[in-house]
């Protein structure tokens, strides 16, 4: 499904797009499209990657509380 919007592009990024289009032989919508297409899995990827360091980090604290509770056992000999 495809949908019709309004957009405001300065001038000078509207004869970048024109240009780039031209060259790579495909229609302003096309391109616009795909550029859309890429940045919002670029966009995702790095809110994924944002998430899994802050999960990362969690683990790693998690796994360091283990360690000392296993640390103490060994200690008291149990």
């Amino acid at each position: 499904m495809t949908r019709l919007i309004s957009l405001k592009i300065e001038e000078g990024e509207l004869r970048r797009v024109d240009h780039s289009a031209q060259t790579v032989g495909v229609s302003r919508n096309a391109y616009i499209n795909k550029a859309l297409r890429f940045f919002n899995r670029l966009y995702e990827r790095r809110l994924l990657a944002k998430e899994l360091r802050r999960e990362s980090e969690q683990v790693g604290q998690e796994s360091s509380a283990v360690l000392r509770e296993f640390e103490t056992f060994q200690e008291e000999g149990l």
